[in-house]
């Protein structure tokens, strides 16, 4: 079970809260876990996705490793243009769909 990071900005303080119970707040708005399981993660994710969906403010990076991904790691956003990590030539980019 690979580390899981969530970095929330100008979010309620409800999800600082929330998350602060699962995991740990090592910066302002950023929250780690070196052991989040698969399920834990998603279970977070559905909170976070619907508390974003009712109050709509704020935006949120979730990150963690992924085998099947690219790079190894997936990232998965709300409320800022989401990324998506790409190989060019070998590199690993964080590359933003400018169509939101």
């Amino acid at each position: 079970m690979p580390m899981t990071v969530i970095v929330t900005r100008d979010v309620e303080p409800r999800y600082r809260g929330f998350l602060a119970s699962i995991m740990l707040e090592i910066a302002p708005g950023v929250y780690t876990s070196p052991n989040l399981s698969k399920a834990v993660r998603e279970r977070i994710l559905t909170v976070l996705c619907d508390w974003h969906g009712a109050l709509g403010r704020g935006s949120i990076v979730l990150t963690w490793h992924d085998k099947a991904a690219l790079s190894g790691q997936s990232v998965f956003t709300l409320g800022i243009p989401p990324k998506q990590i790409i190989d060019v030539d070998g590199l690993m980019l964080v590359k933003r769909d400018k169509s939101e």
